[in-house]
């Protein structure tokens, strides 16, 4: 922390104050080593890979980026075009070593630095460079550590361990376009879907399933920085709503090279392969989804013969969310999470294992499946702010951590690590716990400066859940400008139970503002009902949920005035806070809209058919929540953001919008930024935005005379 630190700069330098925290964990099969990533330091974005004796608690440096590199490693770092799309997916802002991967029993790993290959011994904690043809992509071992497969442009080679390599699958092997790749997740698959990965060693270690990906059928794009006219555009394959995804299919084929086995299921009826798993020394479980996404398969792949068949479905008449971990294979049972009575539950062979009602528990990820118990999260109906792990046998079902707070787990035969974030503790602690002593991982994360004192409650006749803060300094009885700061959409929360979630919102309350966060219809961890609420219009029931839950705590709270709001969002929060000043100008004075989705036509296929289904089909849905629309509703000040770079909310969204409104004579500010992607991860550009969009609210908001309606 440096002398003159503000909560801007300190934010911005420890990207978010996640630099220094233990992250990425693993624990090897027999419980006895934990591996996992560390920077040096609260504002040293270098990760380094260490292992931690879970006997002795001792830690030792594996392997460390400077010293590997010989050099200082910053933001220039040279990076394979695939890994600079990775870590945009992951919105992933760190350097050094951000992921790696290991053996069957987590002896040896394997990690890239600037495109060259690393493999290391975790139990000798030593490091060395395997010299491959490169760059390389995603390194693994194979589950008995004789090999390292990884990926090659458009092939997937696999290198042994004296540096010879080979090529498996590519165009080198079966002369394809240069429309297609092996090896690697497309964009879909990556941003969406949360499979990040394309290929997958067998048990034995003798073959790999692996994807094969064409894009000739998605329509190009071109992402340019205007800023350097002298730089050639970027053409990437976008696959916008409505429009055609990349062709994926499944193969099997030999380390060493040779025959491919096809993997065959209906593609056409089935063209999202969602997860693959190897469930025996032949066998491959894989999920498949229609594009409409009311239908889940469960299929066992025959790698020899490329048969598959169903063993199970999951439908739903609106959409069938994929969930982290599900599906799994645990001693010849299917283990899956799927919406039942109102909740998502865990099932064993289609039998819900998890209760519903009062005591529902929403499951959110399976963690592990194995001898006979099922670990994962899960929060209970009556705290969707908080995030625990529990463990499911056929005679018990019972918490792991304390049902306060969020939580997340990994796990090795009896040794528990346990990553437990608190909205009563200032850093995040990361333990690991066995049967007889407990150890913290050390952690260098910094101490926030803003120092969140935040109020959880359910508010208004639907019980939404909010976050309320005030300033520290606030004397009761004097009236506040609020500031709404929600994300408000699906598949994320903003009111968890989090110290680091709410630093920026108190930070802006210290600014003289009552900061509400409210997670309306739509979020998760309340139900199948309460998400389901956006089917067919993410406008309608999001907003109005903002809007109710801003009543509520004012009515709760006399101190909110609200003849001054605000509202600043980014991605849907963004839309959201834009859709607030357009349709709801009597409640929402002034609006900070960052990469908003202005025109869904222009979001991809998998998240925006999800809700609105498919625009060639029915085009009304996008009609009547499109932004660009209504623009000339706009009568409030509307503050635009926007990275030029952005390939997830490319800036079209933006400049169509700003378009629209100039032609609509509705004057409203943009600030594009150069070379920016939608994570936003350079320190400068993250504290000089904070500093803007307060300026931009002390004008409009703060200052706003009561009578100015």
């Amino acid at each position: 922390m440096t002398q003159h630190d503000t909560f801007p700069r300190q934010y911005a330098r420890t990207q978010r104050l996640t630099l220094g925290e233990p992250r990425n964990v693993t624990v090897s099969p027999d419980g006895s080593r934990v591996v996992f990533l560390r920077s040096r330091g609260g504002s040293d974005p270098v990760n380094c890979l260490w292992v931690l004796d879970a006997a002795t608690g001792d830690e030792r440096l594996v392997a460390d980026p400077k010293v590997l590199l010989s050099a200082d490693l910053g933001a220039d770092e040279n990076l394979p075009p695939e890994e600079k799309a990775r870590r945009e997916r992951l919105r992933e802002g760190a350097g050094g070593i951000t992921s790696y991967a290991t053996d069957r029993d987590s002896t040896v790993f394997a990690c890239t630095l600037s495109g060259r290959l690393f493999i290391g011994g975790l139990l000798t904690a030593t490091a060395r460079e395997l010299v491959v043809v490169g760059p390389v992509f995603d390194p693994r071992p194979d589950p008995t550590a004789r090999r390292v497969a990884y990926v090659h442009g458009r092939s997937l080679r696999v290198a042994e361990l004296d540096g010879s390599s080979h090529e498996v699958a590519g165009p080198g092997v079966f002369d394809e376009p240069d429309s297609v790749s092996w090896g690697s997740a497309d964009f879909i698959a990556a941003e969406e879907m949360g499979r990040y990965r394309g290929y997958w060693w067998s048990n034995d270690g003798e073959k790999l399933a692996v994807c094969r990906v064409d894009d000739a059928p998605v329509q190009r794009w071109h992402i340019s920085d205007p800023a350097h006219p002298e730089t050639a555009s970027r053409e990437v394959a976008y696959p916008a709503a409505g429009t055609a995804n990349p062709l994926v299919s499944l193969h099997v084929v030999n380390a060493t090279g040779g025959a491919r086995v096809d993997l065959r299921w209906d593609t056409e009826a089935y063209p999202y392969l969602a997860t693959v798993t190897w469930s025996g020394e032949r066998e491959l479980l894989l999920s498949v989804q229609t594009r409409d996404q009311t239908c889940v398969v469960f299929l066992l792949a025959d790698a020899i013969t490329g048969a598959t068949r169903e063993i199970a479905r999951d439908t739903s008449d609106t959409w069938v969310d994929l969930v982290p971990g599900s599906p799994a294979w645990m001693d010849g049972k299917l283990v899956t999470v799927s919406d039942r009575d109102g909740w998502k539950r865990l099932e064993i062979d289609g039998e819900p294992v998890t209760p519903v009602g009062d005591d529902a528990l929403n499951v959110r990820s399976i963690v592990s499946a194995s001898g006979g118990s099922v670990v994962f999260t899960a929060n209970l109906a009556s705290t969707p702010h908080c995030l625990s792990v529990w463990r499911w046998t056929p005679s018990s079902l019972e918490p792991l951590t304390p049902l306060d707070g969020v939580h997340t787990v990994a796990a090795g035969s009896s040794t528990v690590v346990t990553r437990r974030a608190s909205s009563s503790m200032a850093r995040a602690t990361t333990t690991v716990v066995q049967p007889d002593r407990s150890t913290t991982l050390i952690s260098f994360a910094e101490e926030p400066l803003a120092a969140p004192s935040v109020v959880f409650a359910r508010r208004g006749s639907r019980r939404i859940p909010t976050a309320l803060l005030m300033p520290r300094d606030h004397q009761p009885g004097t009236k506040l400008p609020v500031l709404m700061d929600p994300y408000g959409g699906p598949h994320a929360q903003r009111v968890v139970d989090s110290y680091a979630a709410h630093c920026t919102s108190q930070w802006f309350a210290d600014q003289g503002f009552a900061v509400l966060v409210a997670d309306g219809r739509g979020t998760p961890a309340l139900g199948t009902s309460w998400e389901r609420a956006v089917h067919l219009d993410l406008a309608t029931a999001v907003l109005d949920d903002q809007v109710d839950a801003l009543h509520a705590a004012a009515d709760e709270n006399p101190d909110l005035d609200l003849t001054r709001v605000g509202i600043r969002g980014w991605s849907f929060g963004g839309y959201l806070a834009a859709l607030a000043v357009l349709r709801r100008p009597d409640v929402f004075h002034a609006a900070v809209a960052g990469a908003p989705v202005t025109e869904w036509r222009l979001y991809d296929t998998h998240y925006t058919e999800r809700y609105l289904g498919n625009p060639a089909t029915d085009a009304a849905p996008y009609d009547a929540t499109s932004l660009i629309r209504e623009a000339s509703s706009l009568t409030r000040p509307l503050m635009l953001i926007h990275g030029l770079a952005d390939d997830n909310v490319v800036a079209a969204h933006t400049l169509q919008f700003s378009s629209a409104l100039l032609a609509a004579g509705r004057s409203h500010e943009v600030l594009p930024l150069s070379g920016v992607t939608h994570m936003t991860p350079q320190p400068e550009v993250a504290e000089n935005l904070l500093l803007h969009q307060l300026d931009f609210l002390r004008i409009w908001v703060k200052s706003r005379p009561e009578s100015d309606e």
